[in-house]
């Protein structure tokens, strides 16, 4: 009589949660590196003469070619590309880059009509919005205690920001001007962050769409809206009176390089993590770029990052170590 080999499907079941578990911490760990050099990084190898719409184009294509090789070595890119359809292309990547690209749009007016600490404090309710929005497209709850984690994440972004951000003024505007050229533009790319964040989210988590695809998606639907804004917009009269790798050297390909592999990693941060737990990373990595130039550029952290960091580490451990569960109902 022959033996039976007992199942081992939880086992096997709690090696892969490890596993994703362990790949979430290392696109994390990657992705606030990435995020907190990027700046250094930048302004080491860009030169003044750069036009940002050059560097910022050349950017979405090298990211293009990257989750491309990626697909490839994968073997997924021909798979992927055979069920790839313009509808479910534009409503997974297409709504979001439109949305970001609008968000950017609105940041860029209110920044020119508010002072840095209100800027910076009405910026960072992004994250309680990807919260909320996440709540209503992908029902994802949050414990009391991660509210709580939430609200010290935002405190501590709002520090990070004043001391290492803008040393920009009070606004000299009208009290109009300020509201409705500053104070609602913020907020509503606040929302539209967290729309677009929790729609790739949704995307990847629900629709099963690629993040690698998603990349490839977005950056080019983000490129074609770029480039139409060349027509008139100062970087466009610069690209056509200079050129368009007008001031470049090859090293200015290093922190485009850079930036590029950052967007494959905030797509991979979001749909296996989520939006908010990437916003946890973002926050995280303006404590990197705080320490990397004290390192590099002996530079020290100022007070408000001192005050952060513990914050920063407190809300990280209160969220990972309260999530929400769901009350059993008593028979």
């Amino acid at each position: 009589m022959s033996s039976v080999a007992p199942k081992k499907k939880p086992k096997d079941a709690a090696t892969r949660a490890d596993q994703m578990n362990r790949g979430i911490l290392l696109y994390s760990i990657l992705l606030a590196l990435q995020y907190g050099a990027q700046p250094l990084i930048s302004k080491r190898f860009t030169r003044r003469e750069v036009i940002v719409t050059s560097s910022v184009l050349t950017c979405e294509i090298v990211k293009v070619v990257c989750a491309l090789v990626i697909m490839v070595k994968e073997g997924s890119l021909k798979k992927t590309f055979s069920e790839w359809t313009v509808a479910g292309a534009l409503t997974a990547s297409g709504l979001p880059a439109i949305i970001y690209a609008l968000q950017n749009s609105l940041l860029q007016i209110a920044y020119k009509n508010l002072d840095s600490l209100t800027f910076s404090m009405l910026n960072q309710t992004k994250i309680l919005f990807t919260a909320v929005c996440t709540y209503f497209l992908l029902r994802q709850k949050q414990s009391i205690q991660q509210i709580g984690a939430l609200f010290l994440l935002i405190v501590a972004a709002v520090l990070l920001s004043i001391g290492e951000g803008s040393s920009k003024g009070f606004s000299d505007g009208s009290p109009d001007q300020i509201l409705f050229h500053g104070i609602i533009p913020v907020l509503v790319a606040s929302v539209l962050s967290g729309l677009a964040s929790a729609l790739c989210q949704w995307s990847s988590q629900v629709k099963k769409h690629s993040s690698y695809l998603m990349t490839v998606e977005m950056s080019v639907v983000g490129s074609l809206f770029l480039f139409a804004s060349t027509y008139k917009s100062p970087d466009g009269e610069a690209i056509r009176q200079h050129g368009f790798f007008y001031g470049w050297t090859i090293l200015t390909m290093i922190p485009v390089i850079f930036n590029a592999l950052g967007g494959i990693l905030v797509g991979l941060v979001t749909s296996r993590a989520g939006g908010v737990r990437k916003g946890f990373v973002i926050v995280s990595a303006l404590l990197v770029t705080a320490l990397l130039q004290f390192i590099f550029e002996g530079k020290p952290p100022s007070m408000y990052c001192i005050v952060a960091l513990p914050l920063v580490v407190s809300s990280i451990s209160i969220y990972q170590k309260y999530p929400y569960r769901v009350k059993k109902k008593e028979l």
